[in-house]
């Protein structure tokens, strides 16, 4: 039986030995295979200096022997900074935001130049910003975004080349002035937006007095030329109706005793009206009572009334009146 036991607890001692060379062997291949995701690398070091950089894909390392240090992201990072307050040439106080967007180009010096370039790039370009808007004024700071990235950017891609990133871009999220300021500027933009206003209202006002003038001139041209025109008609009609009459009496050939008889009947007719109060007898009244007289004359007392004389015959008929 003692022999039976050890030969039992010398087969457990072989099983352990073995799970024990196993689990090692497994190590030891975890730690010779190392995969490195896309767009990353990795630091090798061996006993504490560096061998080597890993990059994407499966690489082999020497287990317990190479370590490896440190992964790096390769792709493009945003890192946005906290405002940080700048002065500016009239000494004024104003918060920018800032926002930059770099890339680690080179793994290795991103990992032994500098302990952190994050914070790096952040103290680098908080003093690049004080000595940018340190030489410009508020409004030139308002309006010069473009100016301060580009100069921003330079400088920062031109210092941290040596660390290994690439600095693509920087953005100013904000300029936030002074409280006061603020309101002043406010105050000066509403003042501008109503002077436009009572600009376009009273352009509004010109243009609209300029068309209404226009229209009364229309108007005024259009109805003198409507009246001239209705003048026009009325005389020529009126010289119709002058040379109709004119010419039926040519036609009837009256004689001066029935020219005397109308001239009479008229005079009643230029007597009327509130505004004579003076009526003046022409000479020619005499002629009138002359022919009138001439025709009372021919009174035929047998038939009781006057006698009309008859037309004269074609052989003694007056000469027409011209």
């Amino acid at each position: 039986m003692g022999q039976q036991r050890r030969a039992t607890g010398a087969a457990l001692d072989i099983i352990i030995v073995l799970i024990i060379l196993v689990v090692l062997v497994f190590i030891a291949l975890l730690k010779t295979i190392q995969v490195i995701p896309q767009a990353s690398a990795a630091i090798v070091e061996r006993f504490g200096r560096y061998t080597r950089t890993l990059n994407a894909g499966l690489n082999i390392v020497v287990p317990f022997i190479d370590t490896v240090r440190n992964r790096v992201d390769l792709r493009e990072q945003v890192v946005p900074f906290p405002p940080q307050p700048v002065i500016t040439q009239d000494n004024l106080v104003v918060n920018i935001d800032t926002v930059i967007y770099y890339q680690v180009t080179d793994a290795r010096a991103a990992t032994y130049e500098v302990a952190s370039y994050i914070q790096a790039i952040e103290q680098l370009t908080v003093t690049t910003l004080r000595n940018i808007i340190g030489g410009m004024d508020l409004e030139r700071t308002l309006t010069s975004r473009e100016e301060i990235n580009a100069a921003l950017r330079g400088v920062l891609d031109e210092a941290t080349g040596k660390w290994g990133i690439r600095v693509n871009r920087v953005e100013l999220k904000a300029i936030e002035p002074p409280t006061s300021i603020q309101d002043s500027m406010e105050k000066q933009m509403r003042a501008d937006r109503d002077k436009r206003a009572a600009i376009l209202q009273a352009e509004g006002v010109r243009q609209s007095e300029i068309l209404t003038a226009e229209g009364q001139k229309q108007s005024a041209i259009l109805r003198a030329e409507g009246e001239a025109k209705a003048a026009a008609l009325r005389a020529e009609g009126e010289a119709q109706a002058i040379r109709v009459v004119f010419e039926s009496i040519h036609a009837g050939d009256p004689d001066q005793k029935l020219l005397s008889y109308q001239y009479l009947q008229m005079l009643p007719k230029i007597a009327e009206g509130d505004a004579n109060k003076l009526w003046i007898v022409p000479s020619e009244i005499g002629d009138a009572l002359k022919g009138l007289g001439g025709a009372i004359g021919n009174f035929n007392p047998a038939g009781g009334g006057a006698t009309i004389p008859r037309p004269a015959s074609p052989e003694r008929q007056a000469p027409p009146i011209d």
